[in-house]
């Protein structure tokens, strides 16, 4: 999912807040969420987030099993508890070998069979790590390498097959840079206090878990300098996540016989077999640097390190479906250490989890079954559509671009395809074999499954019907290589509005604004616009109006590079200026479509609240999200995302409409000069 928006709230498809075995009726002396959110101390033009969602914030401490708290964690509470009784009851039921319900049964059954789980321990690992064991040479190592990509581990580097970004009608094989346990190159070499001890505590994680795979401590202790001197060579040539934005400098197109000279002590035409790839005749290698390091750290480090290396990539892979000891150990420092977690989600959550996103699919289709109410395509697409009508009303009264790339632009524009509720066909899951007293090889076995189904697409012709996420799945995505968004349906819920229709306000800010309108402009930020109307990287535009479009893009970097998120940590504007290009698209095209809504126009209050002010509290309520600092500074080293206060405020300080609603003044934290405002869509 290289350029999918993950993590990101379609609260709004809860539209209809009806439907099948909805939470609980509506009670029309219920308070208005928009109104008790809030924190009036806090001065909305100072700090519109805080403004918009600090009352709920104060009344909702963030739980120690939680990394944050705030409107994601409430609808996936109540997706969890919904996918919850579609496991349990699966699991009760008799049904018949190889049925979707006896996998989903038998996979969450498994999860919560604590005894069996903590009286195997690490023994649904040990054939894997005996093959390890046995490796004798260079060629045993890459054959070794190679295996474990296939059973859902990722050593040394990254592999992927996906569509060409230049010929997107084409499969593709992809190699990135990868390997590295703390997952972001930057931590392994900031001086920063934090990532310091982060760093010192990673090595004694290692030990430890090095311990609990057998090893005296003696061994342990070597293991874990040995690793975190690989891990760090590794580091030290990968690129910086903002390095990662280009498509075009990480696209590096060539065939197998190049990238074999360029790594000459890397036999990919084997590997590749092994790997379940035929006939390979190109590779595009997004980092070549990368790999020209990996072939000399193939024989710089001795075949006993890389086994040490190899053993513990595959446990913590693992990890969290092995016994109580690894598990703990692995939650310690993965949620504790990094993101300030201090004790573990109730099991069941856990698990439900897991077998969500393992069996996804196949809850899917009980899922649309079961709850979603009809009708919800419909309603998302008539949402949908009418965002893209004022995209294309913006589009033709910009005053910086020129006719001939708005032409392109809005012919870009019309062939966007929506993908929403539901996929019309589901993934043939069949062959997977699931089984109630094995969790781990469950597991492995949906992995195996997953790496499977994605290798046997090389060589076929692309399927643009396909789906990236499941209907229960709160998130969304723009796909530029399909020039599609795709908005999943789940449940259909925004908190507080059970049982009733929120009012356009509520769907503008949240489903128009944060959803549909985003979605679609990432097909227009510093990414998908290098993209055309067919998915191809294919420069579209003008000379001169690309220009003028960087200078855009560069000025939202600037801007969000001043918001300093921890004391001395400022938030990456390179990183996430994809994001927050789509941001600032997104809330201009929600506020936009509702004001062609009987509700703005008859300037209907309600609860006490205009339109307008409305909809900028509905647009803050869509990010409100309170997080821990432990976990607020691991976003901001690897996340593309800006924290969710900067989602709120940065946008809408650029935004004049806003300024009027609530009487932003110059003085004000969050004023910015008429002159210095982006305007980009």
């Amino acid at each position: 999912m290289r350029y999918y928006r993950m993590a990101t709230l379609i609260a709004g498809i809860a539209l209809m807040a009806v439907g099948c075995k909805k939470e609980k009726e509506f009670d029309p002396n219920a308070p208005d969420v928009l109104v008790t959110n809030r924190d009036t101390l806090t001065d909305p033009s100072d700090d519109f987030f805080t403004y918009a969602n600090g009352g709920w914030f104060k009344n909702n401490p963030i739980p120690d099993s939680e990394r944050s708290n705030g409107i994601f964690r409430t609808i996936g509470d109540t997706i969890n508890s919904q996918i919850r009784q579609i496991c349990e009851k699966s699991a009760e039921e008799n049904a018949s070998k190889g049925s979707n319900k006896q996998k989903i049964g038998d996979f969450y059954a498994s999860g919560m069979d604590t005894i069996t789980i903590d009286k195997l321990g690490i023994t649904p690992l040990k054939a894997e790590l005996s093959k390890i064991d046995a490796i004798k040479d260079v060629p045993g190592l890459l054959n070794s390498m190679a295996y474990l990509h296939t059973i859902g581990a990722s050593p040394a580097f990254g592999f992927y097959v996906g569509q060409d970004d230049k010929i997107s009608t084409k499969y593709a094989l992809f190699f990135s840079q990868g390997g590295l346990g703390m997952g972001n190159r930057d931590y392994y070499f900031n001086s920063d206090k934090e990532t310091v001890t982060i760093r010192t505590e990673y090595v004694k994680h290692l030990e430890a878990m090095s311990k609990l795979m057998g090893n005296d401590a003696v061994s342990a202790k070597k293991n874990a300098q040995v690793i975190m001197k690989l891990e760090t060579e590794l580091a030290n040539n990968s690129r910086k996540l903002e390095a990662l934005r280009d498509p075009i400098k990480n696209y590096n197109k060539m065939s197998l016989a190049q990238f074999k000279s360029a790594t000459p002590n890397i036999a990919w035409d084997k590997m590749l077999g092994l790997m379940n790839i035929k006939k390979a005749d190109t590779v595009i290698v997004g980092q070549p640097e990368f790999y020209k390091a990996l072939d000399k750290t193939i024989k710089s480090y001795t075949i006993e390190d890389w086994k040490t290396y190899l053993k513990w990539d595959l446990v913590n892979s693992y990890a969290s479906y092995l016994g109580k000891d690894i598990e703990n150990q692995n939650f310690y420092f993965f949620s504790t250490v990094m993101g300030g977690v201090k004790k573990q989600k109730p099991r069941w959550k856990r698990v439900v989890e897991q077998t969500d996103g393992a069996l996804g699919e196949l809850i899917g289709q009980v899922y649309v079954e079961e709850y979603l109410p009809k009708g919800t395509k419909e309603k998302l697409l008539e949402i949908g559509n009418n965002i893209r009508d004022v995209y294309a009303e913006r589009i033709k009264k910009l005053d910086w671009m020129s006719t001939e790339t708005k032409k392109k632009a809005l012919y870009k524009l019309s062939k966007i395809v929506m993908k929403v509720g539901y996929p019309d066909k589901w993934k043939d899951m069949s062959s997977v074999t699931i089984e109630r007293n094995a969790y781990c090889m469950n597991v492995m076995n949906v992995n195996k499954w997953s790496y499977d189904y994605m290798a046997a697409k090389y060589g076929k012709p692309v399927d643009r019907t396909e789906w990236g996420m499941y209907p229960q799945t709160y998130n969304a995505y723009y796909n530029p290589s399909n020039n599609e968004i795709c908005v999943p349906a789940c449940n259909i819920i925004v908190p507080g509005f059970e049982g009733r229709m929120p009012d356009d306000a509520i769907l503008y800010g949240i489903i128009g604004g944060s959803t549909f309108g985003h979605e679609i402009t990432h097909g227009f930020d510093d990414q998908g616009s290098q993209y055309d109307e067919k998915g191809n990287l294919n420069n579209w535009w003008t000379a001169e109006d690309l220009t003028k479009f960087k200078a855009k893009t560069k000025a939202i970097v600037a801007q969000y590079s001043k918001y300093e998120a921890l004391p001395g940590k400022f938030v990456n504007g390179d990183a996430t200026q994809g994001e927050n290009i789509a941001d600032l698209g997104g809330v201009v095209m929600g506020y936009e479509a509702f004001k062609k809504t009987a509700q703005f126009k008859d300037n209907q209050k309600i609860a006490g609240l205009t339109p307008n002010q409305r909809f900028f509290l509905a647009y803050g309520y869509a990010w409100m999200v309170n997080i821990k600092p432990e976990a607020l500074g691991q976003q901001l080293m690897v996340d593309v995302h800006a924290p969710a206060k900067y989602r709120i405020n940065g946008p809408l300080s650029n935004i004049a409409e806003f300024y009027k609603t609530f009487n932003i003044k110059e003085g004000s934290k969050m004023f910015i000069p008429v002159k210095d405002r982006i305007v980009i869509w």
